[in-house]
């Protein structure tokens, strides 16, 4: 009889932040989790920073002048600490809705002033916290706000029905980790994106629907791509002129979201920018099957011995704390290690 492929419904959300209010945000977020579970989503994938909101003011005002500075006052007071009361609250409904959940939001350390993240929250269908993804090069003005990531938050998060991952933006162009992720077997990919982009780029939607497609025919993954949209609230707060106004009306410059399969084909969407909405699609993972018979570029549609990539998961730490007794002891610590000339054709190279 053999094994028995799993279809499983997933859902993309497409919505604006309520601006900056971190309370009123996670509220809304919650009620999109248990909207899209009682439709019968069991992945529910939520845009880049959607709690409070993304910040985009950088396309329009300088780091340094009076309204960037207050939003991003504004931005940290208002982000998520982690674990904290907003995490139990997207909790509760991701088990209300017994769904995974892949959500985007501004992370801050705790007990800190300053020192943010570009981070996605993984949520079971139990409740619990999965993990984070902290995205690892901010890009361009969220490189005013937000710190790169802990190498420690990459990588894909085991579920039920196989591994699912996630990225943000740009870093899902990245072929490094992408290349990393189809090596975890991800079998469900969240692609988070922001309310929209600047002035000098193609719109959002045409890169995302790119980026989709692209990386669903390199790794035979079931991609889920939520955007976020720009509202009356977002024009208002951070528009600088009657341009920029007229420029964050257009439905063409955000939105976008989509769901494509592991043949590259469209499943739901792409939604037009100036409209909220959750789009659902069933994964049928017979279809990843058939695409990795094609080509697996996990297995035996590469070559380890010509390509191989190390990934560093170890976590950053700032400071190192030593005990005054073992710093006596010795000034210097001399590693005895093997010369690689003289390795044996068995031996494996440590690392000091």
């Amino acid at each position: 009889m053999g094994d028995k492929s799993p279809v499983v419904r997933a859902a993309a959300v497409q919505a604006a932040s309520v601006f900056l209010d971190r309370e009123a945000t996670t509220e809304k977020a919650c009620g999109l989790i248990r909207e899209a579970g009682a439709n019968g989503a069991r992945v529910i994938g939520f845009p880049e920073g959607f709690i409070p909101a993304h910040p985009v003011w950088f396309h329009f005002h300088s780091g340094t002048d009076a309204t960037a500075t207050r939003l991003s006052t504004e931005l940290f007071k208002n982000s998520v600490e982690i674990p904290g009361p907003e995490v139990d609250a997207l909790a509760s409904a991701a088990r209300d809705a017994e769904a995974y959940v892949v959500m985007g939001v501004c992370e801050r350390d705790p007990g800190t002033f300053g020192t943010m993240y570009n981070t996605q929250l993984f949520l079971g269908p139990d409740g619990s916290l999965l993990g984070k993804h902290q995205k690892l090069v901010p890009t361009v003005g969220e490189r005013l706000v937000h710190r790169p990531g802990g190498p420690d938050t990459f990588g894909a998060f085991d579920t039920e029905f196989g591994p699912i991952s996630g990225l943000m933006c740009g870093e899902n162009s990245n072929p490094l980790a992408i290349f990393a992720l189809t090596a975890e077997y991800t079998r469900v990919h969240v692609m988070a994106w922001p309310n929209h982009f600047p002035k000098i780029s193609v719109p959002m939607a045409d890169i995302a629907l790119t980026m989709a497609k692209g990386f669903a025919q390199m790794s035979k993954a079931f991609v889920i791509s939520a955007a976020g949209m720009v509202d009356h609230r977002i024009r208002e707060a951070i528009a600088a002129d009657a341009g920029d106004a007229e420029f964050l009306s257009r439905s063409e410059i955000s939105g976008g979201s989509v769901i494509v399969g592991p043949d590259t084909r469209i499943l739901a969407g792409p939604v037009p920018g100036d409209r909220e909405e959750i789009i659902y699609a069933d994964m049928d993972f017979d279809v990843g099957i058939r695409m990795k018979l094609r080509h697996d570029f996990a297995g035996h549609y590469n070559r380890g011995d010509v390509f191989r990539l190390l990934v560093n998961r170890s976590a950053t730490r700032l400071i190192e704390t030593f005990e005054a007794e073992r710093l006596a002891r010795t000034d210097i610590e001399i590693l005895d290690l093997p010369d690689p000339l003289e390795l044996g054709p068995g031996d494996e190279p440590l690392d000091p």
